[in-house]
């Protein structure tokens, strides 16, 4: 199918650091995307992961031509025009910002990086590098379900925007006994639950609701210490966080993130309730809305099909269901529009400071209550 996007006329080179579960989801991308939307196939060019042996394991196994363990080796490569960076927290920054200084665009996993100040300074380098395209990787914004909400919402299918509830909980540390690891720390993972799970919550928070004015919100460090080969060593960074809010329009907000919620996988569910109706949506349950509107009796079940944005792409057929990587293909097309000059569809490094700021403001409030300082157009 081709895709209604401008894309780039030519192959770009493609660089990829760092080959776990998000370098892995940004290869099948890169290999999909003109498949599924047409234009040019990309080359993969370089891959670099922390050793040699796996850098070539991995370009073998993704179909990449060469393989490097110096990340510097793969940003400078006069063959390469996109970096694709998937390393490690405290790795964004210096990567993203040498791979702007040599020219490149840069498709960057959030979050975008360990402190606000680092978020401040590579949104400064980016703008400083107005023909280098940036994208972080939201893909959640990505699946027809959400991308159909939104034009809802924007459309007046439920009135005017009230209130917004979201939570966004997984269990993949639950268990007391997961060892200690650097994503538990400030130095090497930033924030906890905010900055691997609730940043994703507040992309959907700002998309549906725009702006927020105000927070209010608390965290907590359910389980202090964790394992380690040198004994019992402390958890910095937060296991859960709860967040009253304020957006421009008026409309108030609540928000909570966990990465200690048992049974929970991806809850990332939220929904809107409006002057005229509700929409909910789960991404357990990624390919259904549930909408209600003024005089109905309840919920009207929307399931995902061809009518929705991107899905036909992928599917002609209604209810057939569309999937995460899937999700990553449509970034991967959006970031391409951007490089060939057409809207960023975002969020770009603009833009994922707006979230930066609210995750970090979560944080820091303690109970007290940060005005947030909204980007000037």
């Amino acid at each position: 199918m081709t895709s209604p996007h401008v894309l780039p006329d030519r192959p770009l080179g493609i660089a990829l650091i760092g080959t776990g579960f998000m370098g892995k989801c940004h290869a099948l991308a890169w290999r999909n995307v003109a498949a599924v939307f047409g234009g040019a196939h990309h080359r993969l060019e370089i891959l670099s992961d922390a050793t040699p042996e796996s850098a070539q394991r991995f370009a073998d196994q993704f179909g990449f031509a060469r393989a490097t363990a110096h990340w510097e080796e793969a940003v400078s490569d006069t063959s390469v025009d996109v970096v694709s960076i998937t390393a490690p927290n405290g790795m964004h920054r210096p990567m993203a910002e040498a791979a702007l200084e040599a020219g490149k665009h840069v498709w960057l996993e959030k979050p975008m990086a360990l402190t606000l100040g680092d978020a401040e300074a590579m949104a400064a380098t980016a703008a400083a590098h107005p023909d280098q395209a940036t994208m972080l990787g939201y893909n959640y914004l990505r699946s027809p379900a959400f991308q159909s909400a939104h034009m809802m919402i924007r459309d007046g299918a439920i009135g005017t925007p009230l209130a917004f509830r979201g939570v966004y909980d997984e269990d993949y540390s639950a268990d007391p006994l997961l060892p200690w690891s650097w994503r538990m720390t400030h130095e090497g993972g930033g924030l906890g639950a905010l900055g691997d799970l609730g940043c994703h919550l507040v992309s959907h928070m700002l998309a549906l609701m725009g702006p927020v004015t105000e927070i209010v919100a608390q965290t907590q460090v359910a389980i202090p210490t964790r394992p380690s080969p040198d004994g019992q060593k402390p958890v910095e960074n937060e296991d859960s966080a709860l967040a009253m809010l304020r957006f421009a329009s008026g409309a108030q907000g609540s928000f909570a993130t966990s990465r200690v919620a048992r049974g929970r996988k991806c809850r990332l569910q939220w929904e809107v309730h409006g002057s005229e109706g509700t929409i909910v949506f789960d991404q357990e349950n990624m390919n259904e809305l549930w909408v209600h509107r003024a005089g109905e009796a309840g919920f009207v079940r929307h399931l995902t099909g061809p009518d929705q944005p991107d899905f036909a792409a992928f599917c002609p057929a209604p209810g057939h269901n569309f999937g995460f990587n899937e999700q990553k293909v449509v970034e991967a097309r959006d970031f391409l529009a951007a490089i060939a000059g057409g809207p960023n569809a975002g969020p770009d490094f603009a833009h994922g400071l707006e979230i930066e700021k609210i995750i970090h403001a979560m944080a820091a409030s303690n109970g007290q209550t940060i005005r947030i300082e909204r980007r000037r157009p």
